[in-house]
């Protein structure tokens, strides 16, 4: 904590389509916005390098894997900021499913820390719309780990539905995260209940700034993604929110700050159950 300096984060907001190269483009545009603004740790959505058919996205997973990494890697050195990518797909052993996976990259273009989404969305709504991500997605099986940046400091990842499991963030506050990141594709219906609710129920808990980059608007068929990408500070705060328009939503992430919400709240201290 001591290291760490104050600095300004962004969380991206995106609509992605089934289509890799526009979807890059729409990022780049992004990226550079937001650096442009003076953005040092930037967030990408999940699934920001493709959003389509998910037999499509498993048969293209090869190409969408290399792609994004190569992406994010020429991205975090052109701009020499530290640059998460969400959420893409990346094949596993079998044919037929892709891991969901989130990777933090350095400014030198070197991965500093990847997970593969836990939790994966087998839900039906009411509005009529089933998802079943387990159909092409393979669960990964360990904790996300937290990346310990002197300047930055502590990160633990996440993606979506994750936000729905506070044992996870807990894990990550134990580890010493400070700051958490929640990329996501959270759909319309849920999103207008249940987004500002969990991301600040997170921000909270564990006292972290939570940096919450999203999808939004209609990406093909009847999706539909909820948008409002925002940054929360430890009290709760939202300090940024992108709307329902493609943009960046940006705001300081400042260890005083941190510091002075867990001096006047140190429930991390008081928990009895672990």
């Amino acid at each position: 904590m001591l290291m760490m300096k104050s600095y300004l984060a962004a969380a991206v907001q995106m609509n992605s389509v089934p289509d890799l190269s526009k979807n890059l483009a729409q990022a780049e545009d992004l990226i550079e916005l937001a650096v442009r603004q003076g953005a040092e740790l930037i967030g990408l959505p999940e699934n920001f390098s493709f959003l389509g058919d998910e037999m499509e996205k498993v048969n293209q997973a090869g190409a969408i894997a290399q792609a994004s990494e190569k992406f994010l890697k020429t991205m975090a050195q052109r701009y020499q900021v530290t640059l998460l990518g969400g959420g893409f797909p990346v094949p596993t052993d079998d044919p037929n499913k892709v891991f969901n996976t989130a990777l933090l990259v350095d400014t030198d273009g070197s991965e500093l820390s990847r997970y593969e989404k836990v939790h994966l969305f087998d839900v039906n709504l009411p509005d009529g719309n089933t998802y079943r991500e387990s159909n092409t997605v393979l669960a990964g099986v360990q904790m996300p780990a937290v990346y310990a940046s002197k300047e930055l400091g502590n990160l633990g990842l996440s993606v979506c539905y994750d936000i729905r499991f506070p044992e996870l963030y807990r894990h990550l506050s134990q580890m010493g995260a400070e700051v958490l990141f929640v990329p996501a594709t959270f759909t319309a219906y849920t999103g207008k209940d249940h987004w500002e609710v969990l991301i600040k129920a997170r921000a909270i808990e564990n006292t972290c700034y939570v940096i919450a980059p999203a999808q939004t608007g209609q990406h093909y068929g009847i999706r539909q993604s909820h948008g409002h990408a925002s940054i929360v500070d430890p009290w709760g705060l939202v300090l940024a929110d992108a709307g329902d328009k493609p943009g960046v939503a940006i705001a300081p992430i400042n260890p005083s700050r941190i510091e002075q919400v867990r001096r006047q709240m140190p429930c991390l201290q008081h928990r009895v159950f672990i």
